[in-house]
Formats: C-alpha cells, structure tokens, sequence
C-alpha cells in the first residue's frame, strides 16, 4: 500500500460518503493483512517500533531468534524483550545503525541488525517509528571460521614441508658421514674402537629417531584420505590404552571404562582413530597434576551415531584458552606443540564426525566424539522392520 493513498484518503475524508468508508477500511485491513502475511514469510527478523521503543509488530522470524512471545511482545519496549539493546542510546532520530551481537537464547546465534527511522516527511526530526531488520550470521560465520581453518592447515602443511626439507637434507648427511666413521673405526686395534663404536651407535640411533618423529610430524599435518575398514572402536581404544599403560602407572592414573554392551564396526580408518585415542587420552592425564587422577571412557551407541567421551578430574581449561584451543600453536604445557587437538579434530571431520569440548577450570575436561553410522536403520510408520539407508 502506498502512502499516497492515506495522503489523499485524509485530506478527501470530509467529502467521502458515509457509504464508501466501509469499503476503504476493507481495503486498509486487506492491505494490513497482506503486508504482515509478507513479513511473516521473510526468513529475516522484521520490528516495527514506535517513536518510544515500543513494539508495533514482530514477525516470526524475530520471535525465533530471540525467543519472543508475540502477543506478550507487542505493546512492549523493546529494551524488555531483548535483552542488552538500550534504547536510550539506539532510538536517536535521524540515525540509521547496523550492528552484530550474539543470542545465547534460545539458541546460540550470531545476528545483524539494521535499525532505520521511520521518517515524517513533515518534520524529519520526529520519526513515526522504527523498522529493525535482523539477519542470522550463524552459518555464515561458521563458514568463515572452517575457511580461515582451512587456510591455516595449509599454510601449516606448506610450513611443515620447508621444514622437512631442511631437517631432512642436514639429517641424511649426518647419517652417511656416521658411515663413513664406522668404516674408519673398523680399522682401530679393538680396545681403542670399542667405546667410539658405543658413541657412535648412539649418534646413528638419536639420528634415525629424529627421522621417524619427522615423518610421523608430516604424516599428522598432511591431507590425506582415510582408508576405512571395518573397525571396533573398543578393540582400537583397548589397543591403545595398552600402549600407554607405562606412562598411565607411572602417574598413578586409573582408567575406568564405561562401554556399551553391544558396539557394531564402524567404517573408520584404524591407524588415523587409534592416533586420535592417543591424543585425547594423553591430554587427559596431561592435564592431571596429582596422583589421584582417574579418567573415564564411555561409549554409546544409537541408530544414527557413535558417541565415545573421554573425560578427566584434572586442571580444565580456562575460558580465555577454550576460545583458541583448535588453534595451531596453541598450547598450555611447556613441551606441547598445540597441534594435537587440531589434527584430532581433522581426523574426526574427514570421517563425517564432530568432537566437541566441555571443561570447567579446577574441575577437569570432557571431550566428546560424534561419528555417525555408515549405515542408518529408518523405521517406516507401521512396520516393525528396520530399512537400511546406505551413504553414498
């Protein structure tokens, strides 16, 4: 509806018979109607708000974003229902504002809002009110941060490349000048070749056991595919508990396993999971510094996923580090390279799953794994048999 219609509807309304206003009320509340039906049907918020604050109209839209009761909404100021927008600060005549904010109500979610006056054409500094127009950021901005990942894995892996190369060259001269000592010490009297032999066996030894932490370094930071098999999840955990028994006993650190009594294979990538057990369970004792820790394993299992927590009583993190904990180089121990729980979660991504951390500073850290089924059991309505759906 135009707004030349209501000018001239006014300045006319002397001259309009009794019989004709019927008809145009009918056509304001027909128009009205229409209006609010096309509000209703954007996916952006839409609140009209008078000159006071006061909420005219709040489509669907905004009440989903932030929780609104509509008829409650209504005839309310805004700074009531949305809580941290001061409308003494926003509603300056004149003044047009764009601005971010984040809802954690009733769902975590990042927004925009536009917030433009109403203007009066006669007096442009008394709006009639205020249009706020909300947009959802949420996947938008989680687009952005997968990108920004994205970018720093490979700059990271271009990074461990150069690496490689210079440690590389420099390693594999050491080991054939070592060689060449061995051949020149074989020509001693044996008392006096003896102890070079011992030093030189120990040189040959820290210089391949560079070379292994070196591959197995390009190996955790490099793209690549996972090669799935048929797996049990408990079969890989049990494994890889019994690799860190020693470190486990030395600390004084029992595990307890909490597992499901039935756990089908999943279609995972043994030695990239077992690699993923390994980290989360020697963070968890990591994080532990007195001899009273326990960590607690559990597994579940439904129709559509698996979900394995690992969770300790030892230090948590605090808030400011859980902002940064997926970050390269990013790390509270001393010894740490920050890339464990970065490579943890590419692993968990690649087989479709997500890992999510829970943690309470002083009261230790839960690190939960989502992997959904490579197959999924639906129940059609009315039957008792369960339909196979195969991911393609």
């Amino acid at each position: 509806m135009k707004s030349g219609f209501l000018e001239k509807l006014v300045t006319r309304l002397d001259r309009v018979v009794p019989g004709d206003v019927q008809q145009l009320v009918t056509r304001l509340i027909r128009d009205k109607g229409f209006l609010e039906k096309v509000f209703e049907a954007l996916h952006e918020g839409v609140i009209i708000l008078d000159p006071q604050g006061v909420i005219d109209f709040v489509n669907h839209a905004a009440c989903q974003f932030f929780g609104l009761d509509p008829e409650r909404a209504t005839g309310a100021f805004i700074s009531s229902q949305i809580r941290g927008l001061d409308w003494t600060v926003l509603g300056k005549p004149g003044r047009t504002i764009s601005r971010d904010l984040e809802v954690f109500y009733p769902e975590n979610r990042y927004l925009n809002f536009y917030l433009a006056p109403i203007d009066d054409t006669d007096d442009a500094k008394k709006p009639l009110g205020y249009v706020m127009l909300i947009r959802d950021l949420t996947s938008t901005r989680a687009e952005a941060e997968e990108t920004l990942e994205s970018e720093r894995l490979n700059a990271l892996t271009l990074l461990a490349a150069g690496v490689a190369h210079e440690i590389g060259n420099p390693l594999n001269s050491l080991d054939i000048h070592l060689q060449l000592l061995g051949r020149k010490l074989r020509k001693l009297p044996p008392g006096d070749r003896k102890p070079l032999e011992e030093n030189l066996a120990t040189a040959r030894e820290e210089i391949q056991r560079l070379d292994l932490i070196l591959k197995q370094f390009l190996h955790a930071v490099r793209p690549t595919t996972p090669h799935r098999e048929r797996q049990n999840l408990h079969a890989l955990l049990h494994e890889t508990l019994r690799l860190l028994e020693p470190e486990l006993v030395s600390r004084k650190i029992a595990v307890h396993l909490d597992l499901a009594e039935s756990m089908p294979p999943a279609m995972v990538d043994p030695g990239q999971f077992q690699q993923v057990f390994y980290n989360l369970i020697r963070n968890a004792f990591q994080a532990i510094p007195s001899d009273q820790g326990q960590i607690t394993v559990r597994s579940r299992v439904n129709d559509y996923e698996y979900v394995i927590s690992i969770e300790d009583n030892g230090t948590g993190i605090s808030p400011e580090h859980m902002g940064a904990i997926f970050e390269p180089y990013r790390t509270t121990k001393s010894s740490g390279s920050g890339l464990g729980l970065l490579i943890v979660r590419r692993i968990i991504r690649e087989h479709g799953g997500q890992i999510a951390i829970e943690s309470e500073e002083n009261h230790g850290t839960r690190v939960l794994i989502h992997l959904p089924h490579s197959e999924r059991s639906v129940r059609l309505l009315g039957s008792s048999e369960p339909v196979p759906v195969i991911d393609l």
